[in-house]
């Protein structure tokens, strides 16, 4: 296994054998603990262990997530201390196990949150978020426990990683993952080239979405939400319109702009009842609704609407094998990322971070931590 040099790992629990020979050793490097709900502290905590297939990644920025957010405190009950967090990452490899092809030590690189196990059947067919053995990094739930990339170093596996143009921002490059929930929702929505779609809820994801959907062919998008901030970074990166929840009547405003008829596509980004509802009569007769937030555990569906306009209706669970696709969209500026970067700051700076984003602070979107500052 090759290795690259590590300036911030620290040596520790050397042992000798009766020969006076080194037997073991263990490296400890900076990482983000959630060691109980609501307490970060950054601590030295054990570097990953490389197995044949795997890679040993330099973190240099890792985003927080919403769903990061929601593990802060508990609610999802998919963060249980004691636990590294963080899946939306990107760095340097800095050493490659015996078994592994295609990399070496020095690429830049970021890799799926999903870790899949390639040999289910649904792994087989294809369709790696449906991994009948799947585990996302950063994530604990009391069926496993993956520590995640608010860490200076983390081990992944290989058929998981993708391999980066060195032109392109480590922190643009975290973003990868939030991009490929938004393309892989814009491969699951039947669109023919011309339709109009709304987007409901213009948070990270619903502003990465709107940019996916025109790409697959919109030529009007309707971005919906109750942040006119949001609203205003909705129509700078491709709205055509913007609807404020609370001030108008949404689906009587949709159907204004549609000549009566209603949107051909919908896709709700938030995963809560009175958006789910809003999304659903927006949509025109026969139209599309693809269901990618992911809020709440059960919603009210208005099934009537729905069974009677013949309404489709798609899941959107994470991505599929869109990153090569959304790596060349960053690299050709046909996705922005850089508007939805509010900071990037130190993995120190990292509590203080998320306290504001869970106390709602105002504007902010996507923190960037980089293990490295």
């Amino acid at each position: 296994m090759g290795a690259a040099r590590r300036p911030n790992c620290v040596l520790v629990g050397t042992t000798y054998d009766d020969a006076g020979g080194m037997t073991a050793r263990t490296l400890f490097m900076k990482a983000l603990l959630l060691s109980e709900y609501k307490q970060l502290a950054v601590t030295d905590f054990a570097e990953p262990e490389v197995a044949d297939h795997d890679l040993l990644v330099q973190i240099r920025a890792c985003g927080i997530c919403g769903s990061d957010i929601h593990g802060y405190d508990g609610s999802s009950g998919r963060r249980i201390p004691p636990l590294v967090m963080g899946h939306e990452a990107a760095g340097v490899v800095s050493a490659v196990g015996a078994s592994v092809t295609g990399f070496e030590v020095g690429d830049h690189v970021t890799f799926d949150s999903t870790v899949s196990c390639g040999d289910c059947y649904f792994c087989r067919r294809g369709d790696i978020n449906l991994c009948d053995n799947r585990r996302v990094l950063g994530v604990s739930c009391g069926e496993y426990r993956r520590h995640g990339a608010f860490a200076e170093f983390v081990a992944v596996p290989q058929h998981i990683c993708y391999r980066l143009p060195k032109t392109l921002p480590f922190e643009h490059a975290a973003m990868i993952e939030a991009v490929s929930v938004a393309v892989h929702a814009a491969n699951r929505t039947p669109v023919t080239l011309g339709d109009t779609a709304v987007v409901v809820g213009s948070g990270m994801i619903g502003l990465l979405v709107i940019q996916a959907i025109r790409l697959a062919g919109c030529s009007t998008v309707i971005a919906v939400d109750l942040d006119e901030s949001r609203l205003e970074k909705a129509r700078s990166l491709g709205a055509n319109h913007t609807l404020k929840a609370d001030a108008v009547d949404v689906p009587a405003a949709v159907q204004e702009l549609t000549g009566g008829r209603g949107a051909d596509v919908v896709l709700e980004v938030v995963g809560a009842t009175p958006t789910i509802q809003t999304a659903v009569a927006c949509a025109r007769k026969g139209g599309m609704l693809t269901l990618v937030g992911n809020l709440a555990p059960t919603v009210e569906m208005p099934l009537q609407a729905i069974v009677t306009r013949e309404l489709s209706v798609f899941g959107s669970c994470a991505s599929r094998g869109e990153y090569p696709a959304c790596i060349e969209l960053l690299e050709q500026g046909a996705i922005q990322v850089e508007p939805m970067i509010t900071a990037k700051a130190s993995l120190e700076e990292g509590p203080a971070w998320f306290a504001k984003l869970y106390q709602g602070e105002a504007g902010a979107m996507k923190v960037i931590l980089d293990p490295t500052l």
